[in-house]
């Protein structure tokens, strides 16, 4: 069980707020329910709740521009839970700052599952950041040496595909964009999506036992990229 997190909901559909209210209340989360992007503004300044969920079609403001303004101060997760399900919609919330993106309508059980990714997101987080290894089944990162090893053996990985690979993991369990990627890595906007498979396909051919069922490096279709969270 989680150590009472509060989840701040921010939806103007009174019938989805009252089912996620209930739903999570029985899960023993904390639950605030905001109507408007405004309400909700003001319950995130006052009560900091751990986890957000937002809905973009808000009444008086798009959920997009709340959620720019809460990446100004705040690394909180934010879970887009929106009726708005094409992908480049889902590519702009991601590329602005949301950890995840859950199309209504939405089964309880995979917005749960989603939460629990966004809890563990935190516990790395808040977790110390000093560690000089990262293990995961037959994964092995060193940083320090700046080796990676597969099933205890060196594997040779060029600069690019080695910081690629540690912004992969200092984000596990979160969707990076194909434009976040390129961001981060080569230092530019608006790059070739097609690009960013090929060098992540190059990638997995290194590190993953079976490519066409990855482990570690998963695609999310026509958005991007996330790095296996267990």
């Amino acid at each position: 069980m989680n150590s009472k997190r509060t989840i701040l909901v921010i939806e103007d559909d009174k019938y989805i707020s009252h089912f996620i209210d209930i739903s999570l209340s029985k899960e023993n989360y904390d639950v605030l329910i905001a109507e408007t992007a405004t309400e909700g503004l003001f319950l995130f300044s006052s009560s900091r709740p751990d986890i957000v969920l937002l809905d973009l079609g808000l009444p008086d403001r798009d959920g997009a521009d709340l959620l720019r303004e809460l990446r100004a101060f705040s690394d909180a997760p934010v879970l887009i839970v929106s009726a708005r399900g094409q992908e480049k919609e889902k590519i702009a919330a991601l590329d602005i700052g949301a950890n995840d993106y859950i199309t209504k309508p939405f089964h309880m059980g995979e917005l749960m599952a989603r939460i629990r990714v966004a809890e563990r997101f935190l516990q790395k987080s808040g977790a110390d950041t000093g560690a000089t290894t990262f293990s995961c089944d037959w994964l092995t990162v060193d940083y320090e040496k700046r080796r990676v090893l597969v099933d205890d053996c060196e594997i040779h990985l060029t600069p690019t595909e080695y910081k690629t690979l540690l912004l992969l993991i200092a984000n596990r369990g979160k969707v990076l964009t194909h434009n976040y990627i390129i961001r981060q890595i080569w230092g530019y906007e608006g790059g070739d999506s097609k690009s960013v498979r090929v060098f992540m396909a190059n990638l997995r051919r290194k590190l993953e036992k079976d490519t066409a069922h990855p482990r570690f490096i998963l695609t999310e279709v026509g958005v991007g990229y996330r790095f296996a969270d267990e």
